[in-house]
């Protein structure tokens, strides 16, 4: 999720879980805002890409959005509002509330198809339900809807409970929805004789219902973008039409998908070898372990070097100009491997 989305989730658990009647030593106003900034907190880890875009990848959603590590955040902040807020209570009745709006914004990271590690730094796994895109609109409305009545009929916290309830709801049908993606790709896979494949449906923005498929047997790839209650193509849209628009058109009905392939290393024997080569080395193992669904981009050729490059399919959306989290390896002749990253105006940034 956005961080602003984060900090609102965690204003809007502080409004829904505060004490009827209130505390009289812990104005709500100064709860609520507390409740934003520690769901807020965990996206600090941002500074890690002022180091390179490497540690970037190795680290975000790392330690800060870490359930073994929740306690002691939890409790820093609370010591430093009680600080600011010249507290002689001290820490303790800032805890909770600080500890559930970082276990909120854990929460609303987990339901996207990042990854978070969770049992960071005990383990590097990533964890992902893969339910919500990250920028949900209808996600972030029901929780300004539940603020909003909050701000309204101030001495209930009803509309922040009824806001919290829908939102688990919102996120149960996700999960039911994407269940039906998944058998779609599934049937897919089947017509196509392709037994044994792994089947995985990845969530995109502007509803609910625009999933893409992705459909892998071996080192191919086969991917989708499908919107499960269209029965039409929609019309293209125009060449002046806004992002919204232009990725809410590449969604087609699941029995109109059209499904790309995609080959992990390539397609001629000279590219698949070139390729191995370049994934299978040491400076790239940070890409191997991000990417969820790896695919060759392209390979460039002398000029001035060569370079193999990647894109994991998660990211790669239709409607949208530019693809994140492109990165490849390049030699000068007789040179060793480097990795690199490929921005988006083709110009590529040294890693090393």
């Amino acid at each position: 999720m956005d961080t602003l989305t984060h900090a609102l989730s965690g204003a809007l658990l502080a409004r829904a879980t505060a004490a009827r009647g209130g505390d009289p030593q812990t104005p709500l106003a100064r709860r609520v805002a507390l409740g934003a900034l520690a769901a807020a907190f965990p996206d600090a880890d941002i500074v890690m890409a002022l180091g390179s875009p490497i540690d970037y990848l190795l680290n975000h959603r790392g330690v800060t959005h870490s359930l073994v590590m929740l306690p002691l955040w939890a409790w820093l902040l609370a010591w430093i509002a009680a600080r600011l807020a010249r507290d002689p209570r001290g820490a303790r009745p800032y805890f909770a509330v600080c500890a559930m709006g970082i276990g909120i914004h854990i929460a609303g990271d987990v339901i996207t198809s990042y990854g978070t590690m969770i049992f960071a730094p005990l383990s590097d796994a990533r964890y992902a339900l893969g339910t919500t895109f990250v920028i949900d609109l209808a996600f972030s409305g029901i929780i300004l809807a539940g603020l909003a009545g909050s701000w309204l009929w101030r001495s209930s916290r009803a509309p922040a409970l009824a806001a919290c309830a829908l939102l688990a709801g919102y996120v149960g049908m996700q999960a039911v929805v994407r269940g039906e993606a998944l058998e779609a790709g599934r049937a897919y896979a089947r017509a196509q004789g392709l037994e044994g494949a792994t089947v995985s449906a990845i969530e995109r923005p502007v509803s609910p219902f625009n999933w893409t498929l992705v459909v892998a047997s071996g080192e191919d790839l086969r991917y989708a973008d499908v919107n499960l209650l269209r029965t039409r193509i929609p019309a293209p849209a125009g060449k002046d039409a806004g992002l919204i628009a232009r990725i809410s058109s590449g969604f087609l009905p699941v029995s109109m998908a059209r499904w790309t392939h995609a080959a992990r290393f390539g397609a001629s024997p000279e590219d698949r070898r070139l390729a191995r080569e370049a994934w299978s080395q040491p400076g790239f193992s940070f890409f191997r372990w991000f990417a969820d669904y790896p695919a060759l981009y392209r390979i460039d050729r002398g000029n001035p070097s060569d370079c193999v490059w990647f894109q994991d399919l998660r990211f790669a959306m239709t409607g949208r100009d530019t693809v994140p989290f492109r990165y490849g390896m390049c030699r000068e002749t007789g040179g060793p491997w480097q990795p690199f990253q490929l921005r988006a105006d083709g110009t590529r940034l040294g890693l090393q």
